[in-house]
């Protein structure tokens, strides 16, 4: 998936993503109201300069009284200091509250996407998901911690300002207003325009990000096959969207900041030559044309500021937008209401009842129908062609999908209504791909079980033929890089194998993990697994005759429903489909030839 589509109601969806992130506020609204006041307070303290200085204009210096000079100095300057602390007051606030509220959205952001099933992240790309965790929380941040504090204390100094200059001369104090309304006008005319722009910059981002994220995972295919020019290309065919894009933003606000910029240079224009008039008619005194325009220009950061201020606002909305699609994305597989553990013994039963499994949106089922008992301690082969819905199948036990027809049980438990933390603590699951991560070799093979003991991992580690890791600089301590690229495709599935075998779990679901092991690692492997099986209910997606002669059974799959299930020799001599599938591969049909004789 590159970008969501845009909900038709785009404007009743900001709103939603900003009441979902009105919670993060609520535990340090102390600091925010904190926060509100000391720039409110300072803002306004600045309104004593003006009034001060028509004091001192129309008094001490008017009547030649220096002596009076002396108190109102004192008192501009005790409001200048109070200004100064009340501004440190404001950032220190503004700091403590805005970085908080960061970090909770942004843990749980990351506790959303870790709890998201796995086939909504099948559907989002890596960079739309990295964007929104990191600049577009950010972006919330800076608009929580700044924009939303200036937005409301500009507008109430400019309600105060407005006031306090009708009161001083009521005609130019008008006159301020009304040129004022155009000005307000023009800003809404705007806003939906530059909120348009912003949310196609971020996914474009989003979209440059996936880029990056794959070139750089996948740096030694573009190499062998000598495609980095097609791949920078690609890359910047996407940045030069981007770029445009940022421009026409880029235009739209300087068009914004144009008129902001524009609009108070007339507007002193008018009180000068109208404040000039009224001193000459006598209506006005000096001072208090020095005070209006005094005022006046303390009303000039409020009305400049507000066109950055609303292209912060709408930023900020889209980001909200974009971060309350994750948060507000449906959590398919989740616990049950009220669900509690239940006994599963050590190895279970594993039953497939009726299962069928449709993917959303899709046509005609991957499963249907699938009806299959695993005994305690006893291994099962799926055997199919690809396609066949192995894959699904297996991914059906540890609750990575969930069934949409029958169920699926634990010792007679449907695993529906056992938490999941415990579903995946007795389920260990080892992939075909295996995924490692940016840790250390003991983190990678511990991750399922941190309290392992050393003679665990040591027995693991046996188990999977892995006992290269002594080898590495730092042996089990040694950081493997990320995806584990540092290590050869076999030496990942064995260390991903060790970590599904570590603990003797009670269902063991293994797809395929041993694809990328040579023949002798294969055989050796397979001679410690046996260990493992014999105590353990395991569920194997087989590709290798090898791998088909670990189980008790083997199970054939075909679109989607068990056709046959045996002994592997009894399918070899009575089911063709059987015996076609492992004709199809040289290795199989020489072990299928060994297994009927």
């Amino acid at each position: 998936m590159t970008r969501p589509a845009e909900h038709p109601d785009a404007e009743q969806g900001r709103l939603s993503a900003l009441r979902r992130l009105l919670p993060f506020a609520r535990p340090y609204r102390g600091l925010i109201a904190l926060t509100f006041t000391g720039a409110l307070l300072a803002t306004l303290a600045q309104l004593a300069v003006p009034l001060i200085t028509r004091r001192i204009v129309d008094g001490p210096i008017a009547g030649g009284d220096r002596g009076a000079l002396v108190p109102l100095l004192g008192l501009a300057l005790l409001f200048g200091t109070a200004e100064a602390a009340l501004m440190f007051l404001r950032r220190w606030a503004m700091g403590n509250s805005s970085l908080a509220i960061e970090r909770d959205l942004r843990d749980t952001l990351y506790q959303r996407l870790q709890r998201l099933p796995v086939g909504f992240h099948e559907g989002w790309s890596s960079g739309q998901l990295l964007s929104r965790a990191t600049s577009d929380v950010s972006t919330i941040r800076r608009f929580i911690g700044f924009g939303a504090v200036f937005l409301v204390v500009n507008l109430i100094t400019c309600v105060v300002v407005g006031t306090l200059l009708v009161v001083t001369y009521w005609p130019l104090g008008v006159a301020v207003l009304v040129t004022s309304v155009p000005l307000i006008a023009f800003g809404l005319g705007f806003e939906k325009r530059y909120n348009a722009q912003s949310r196609a910059v971020q996914d474009e981002q989003g979209e440059l990000a996936t880029d990056v994220e794959e070139a750089v995972q996948g740096i030694r295919v573009v190499r062998a096959l000598g495609r980095s020019g097609l791949v920078f290309a690609r890359y910047d065919d996407k940045a030069l969207r981007l770029r445009e894009l940022q421009l026409t933003k880029v235009r739209t606000l300087a068009v914004i900041w144009c008129m902001f910029e524009f609009h108070p240079q007339i507007t002193l224009a008018v009180v000068l030559v109208g404040g000039a008039l009224a001193v000459n008619a006598g209506a006005l005194t000096i001072g208090g044309l020095v005070g209006f325009v005094a005022l006046f220009t303390v009303l000039l950061w409020p009305i400049l500021s507000l066109g950055f201020l609303l292209a912060q606002a709408q930023e900020t909305a889209s980001a909200c937008d974009r971060v309350g699609e994750l948060l507000d994305a449906p959590l398919t597989v989740a616990d049950s209401p009220g669900v509690q553990p239940a006994e599963v013994a050590r190895p279970a039963r594993l039953r497939f009842e009726d299962v069928g499994f449709r993917f959303p949106g899709a046509g005609d089922p991957v499963l249907a129908g699938i009806d299959l008992d695993v005994a305690p301690g006893e291994t099962v082969a799926l055997v199919g062609a690809t396609g066949s819905g192995k894959t699904t199948l297996t991914a059906l036990v540890p609750r990575l999908l969930d069934v949409t027809r029958g169920r699926v049980t634990l010792d007679g438990h449907d695993v529906r209504d056992l938490p999941l933390a415990q579903v995946r603590s007795v389920v260990a699951t080892a992939f075909e791909e295996a995924t490692l991560f940016s840790m250390s070799v003991r983190e990678n093979v511990t991750l399922g079980r941190p309290g392992a003991t050393e003679a665990d991992v040591t027995e693991a580690l046996r188990v999977a033929q892995a006992d290269f890791v002594h080898d590495l600089p730092w042996g089990l301590d040694t950081r493997i890089g990320e995806q584990g690229l540092s290590l050869s495709g076999g030496q990942r599935q064995r260390l991903a194998l060790a970590r599904a075998v570590l603990g003797r779990p009670s269902v063991l679901v293994l797809d395929d993990p041993l694809s990328a092991l040579d023949v002798h690692t294969e055989a050796l492997v397979e001679r410690a697994l046996r260990e493992v099986l014999a105590s353990t209910t395991a569920l194997v997606v087989a590709h290798r005759a090898s791998t088909v002669l670990l189980a008790d059974r083997v199970a054939l799959l075909q679109e989607g429903r068990i056709t046959a299930i045996g002994r592997h020799s009894d399918l070899l001599a009575e089911v063709p489909a059987y015996r076609a599938l492992l004709s199809s591969s040289a290795e199989l049909a020489g072990a299928g030839e060994a297994g009927a004789r």
